[in-house]
Parts: C-alpha cells; sequence; structure tokens
C-alpha cells in the first residue's frame, strides 16, 4: 500500500512539474535571439534621458518597454513587432524606444519608483513618456494580448492612441468661423 501511495505521489508531482513548465505558451515560430534586448549593467535614468531628448528633437513620443531577457512575453513582443513592417514603421515614426531592464541583477528600483510603480502590472510593461519626459501612460501588456501572444491590432492601437499626433490638443480643437 505504501509503495501505490509512493508512486502516485510521484505521478502527480510529475504532472504538477509539467503543468509549471507548459504554463508559458508554446510558440511555434523561431524567436530572435533578444540574449541583449535588456542589458541588467545599462543605466536606465541616463538612457531615458537621452531618449528624452532625441524625441524631443525629432517630434516623438519616448516608450519604455520594461522587462528582462528572462521574460518571454517580452521577446514575443518585440519580435511581434520587429517582425511586422507595419508595427515597426508606425513605433519607429513616432516612439524612442528603451528597454528598461528589469532582474536580479538590477531592477532599477529607482527609476522604476519614479516612473510610478509600473511593474504592478507585470511584463513586459510600457510606459509612454512626452518628449518633455512627462509620463502620460502606464499599459498592462495582458489588454494587448489575445491567444497565445500580442495581438496586431491591439498593439497598433495602443501605439496610436499614445501617439504624439494622438495627444496633440491641435487635433481636437474645431476652428468656429
Amino acid at each position: 500500500m505504501k509503495k501505490l501511495l509512493l508512486i502516485t505521489s510521484l505521478i502527480i508531482l510529475g504532472l504538477g512539474v509539467k503543468a509549471q513548465t507548459t504554463a508559458v505558451p508554446a510558440k511555434t515560430v523561431k524567436l530572435t535571439d533578444t540574449a541583449k534586448l535588456y542589458h541588467p549593467a545599462a543605466d536606465a535614468k541616463a538612457d531615458i534621458a537621452a531618449a528624452v531628448k532625441q524625441a524631443a528633437a525629432s517630434h516623438k513620443n519616448v516608450l519604455l518597454q520594461i522587462g528582462g531577457n528572462w521574460c518571454i512575453w517580452c521577446i514575443y513582443f518585440n519580435d511581434l513587432v520587429k517582425k511586422d513592417a507595419e508595427l515597426d514603421k508606425y513605433l519607429r515614426d513616432n516612439y524612442v524606444v528603451v528597454h528598461v531592464n528589469y532582474s536580479p541583477e538590477n531592477k532599477n528600483e529607482q527609476v522604476l519608483a519614479d516612473l510610478g510603480y509600473p511593474q504592478r502590472f507585470g511584463f513586459p510593461v510600457f510606459v509612454v513618456l512626452d518628449a518633455k519626459g512627462k509620463r502620460l501612460h502606464t499599459q498592462n501588456s495582458a489588454y494587448l494580448e489575445e491567444g497565445r501572444g500580442h495581438s496586431k491590432a491591439k498593439v497598433l492601437e495602443f501605439f496610436q492612441n499614445w501617439s504624439p499626433a494622438a495627444i496633440d490638443p491641435k487635433s481636437y480643437v474645431v476652428n468656429a468661423k
């Protein structure tokens, strides 16, 4: 009886371990090598300041993609945007992108505190800054997901809704004659 109980326990434990490994969505597409997507040694504060300066000069906003090389959803999102010509062009035309690392080596705690603790939404999480460095929006990436990945339509809508043109007050002023 003890032997049967031990075998049953091992089987149940094995199934639990299997369930943990399959919780991450399975992708059939080959992922880009993103080992260098996030840099734990990078100075996120300096990188963001440089991006804000570049955004001001080019009339763009800043998109902070916060996550880590350990985050499969971060890699899926990056691959979707880089491999889809429409998303990639829209992003490049309207945003300066900074990948802000969050990992055991560097959690960028002060930077994230200054941004209102976006990590509370999980990873990746996106923060949109204007060309002056003011935080405009924090986006929970779960709202951009569909099935086992991110929805192109939802991602494009997110990019469009927080682009410089979308938040320009001039686009909402009606000229009365």
